[in-house]
């Protein structure tokens, strides 16, 4: 399945189906902050471990939080409904509270783990969902599942016309493995429904394939989330990449993950220097590349309003800096930070506590990032060309 995001409305985004986007695009943040220190401990520059963020003042305070919450539990109520309705009427967009087995869920994540039928999806002029890519041996690759089947519906809600980041949500539910799920499928002019049983799967955060239609070949290496180990695998990409070839980095549908993949991944193509900046609770701080990157490919990152948080975070940097073409619409816009907080009941709260800002200062959140070259967002193919075409233009695969 495809990395998880979601959009469908701000008063929506704290419950059931946004608990993939706040993990990816928003708990991992919070953790390689330190609030979990696990999530910095990996042999990475410790600078780039924190998370970039602008202090907020309009945001609810955990103290006020965690007030709520124990008192909640001290009259026999509940801790984490008490702190919902406090969270909720912050106004904090991005404020969200989770139960222990959700928050552990989001953890087993970041390690490359999820639950859901192993379908990645795209959308298509008219704003059809078509399902991208099935994953070898699960729940939708032992039911006939292809490439290309187009999504009519899940567990009757229909597909088209919703953005794709709510649509994979909905096909991975609650995170609970077993749990039944039935799609409405269509293959040319066979139209069916599926029941499925969903899995826990390893992600596959990375894929490369050759661009072989191209002289000389270019490299696709599509990221679909900053998963643990997902920059280390970029990189390894990068430095297979024959010399002289291009580089199509496809960050389309990618919510976001651990900010350290996020930097390793911006090393890759960088020669040191500044990725973003931030400040949390007004102490100011820098997330920057390692040097020895790639410097020399061209390269051109593909993007779509699926493409959120970390994702954009180094979009950002390598446009910022010079070192890539963006190609695509609109990313999301979600430069917000979190931090976790534990309630009295075990339950966790993730409280907004600032924005990062590009390397030229711009805040990403709300407004998302403008590519350099925009294509219509229902446009998934369309938008592939017109990349593959940029990079033959800056002499890969030209």
């Amino acid at each position: 399945m495809s990395g998880p995001c979601l959009f469908v409305r701000p008063r929506r985004i704290r419950r059931g189906a946004a608990l993939t986007v706040v993990f990816v695009s928003v708990l991992a943040t919070g953790a390689a902050v330190g609030s979990w220190g696990a999530e910095a401990e990996d042999g990475r520059d410790p600078a780039a471990a924190r998370i970039p963020s602008r202090s907020l003042s309009s945001t609810v305070e955990s103290d006020e939080v965690k007030a709520a919450a124990a008192q909640a539990e001290e009259d026999g109520k509940s801790a984490s409904k008490a702190a919902r309705e406090v969270v909720s009427r912050s106004g904090d967009r991005w404020g969200a509270v989770y139960s222990a087995r959700e928050y552990e869920g989001f953890r087993r994540n970041l390690d490359g783990e999820y639950v859901g039928v192993g379908i990645s999806a795209r959308v298509e002029p008219g704003g059809r969902i078509a399902v991208d890519r099935v994953q070898p041996g699960s729940p939708a690759q032992k039911a006939g599942i292809r490439a290309g089947d187009r999504l009519r519906a899940v567990d009757g809600r229909p597909a088209t016309g919703r953005p794709v980041t709510e649509v994979v949500s909905w096909l991975r539910g609650h995170g609970t493995v077993g749990s039944r799920v039935e799609i409405g499928l269509q293959r040319g002019g066979r139209s069916w429904s599926q029941a499925l049983r969903r899995a826990r799967l390893a992600t596959e955060p990375v894929t490369v394939d050759r661009l072989t239609d191209q002289h000389p070949p270019a490299v696709r290496i599509k990221v679909e989330a900053f998963t643990r180990g997902a920059g280390q695998q970029v990189r390894r990409a990068v430095r297979a990449t024959p010399k002289g070839a291009g580089i199509l980095l496809d960050l389309r549908g990618n919510s976001g993950g651990l900010v350290t993949e996020a930097v390793t991944t911006a090393s890759s193509f960088l020669d040191g220097g500044l990725v973003a900046t931030y400040d949390v609770r007004g102490e100011q701080r820098v997330l920057e590349a390692r040097r020895g990157g790639d410097t020399d490919s061209p390269l051109v990152v593909l993007v779509d309003g699926g493409t959120m948080s970390a994702a954009e975070l180094l979009t950002g940097a390598l446009q910022d800096r010079g070192r890539a073409v963006v190609v695509g619409s609109r990313t999301f816009g979600k430069g917000s930070v979190q931090m976790p907080s534990e309630l009295p009941d075990g339950s966790v709260a993730e409280l907004t506590v600032g924005h990062y800002r590009t390397p030229s200062g711009h805040s990403v959140d709300g407004k998302g990032i403008t590519p350099d070259l925009s294509v219509a967002g229902d446009d998934s193919q369309g938008a592939e060309t017109r990349a593959r075409t940029v990079l033959s233009g800056l002499g890969g695969g030209a």
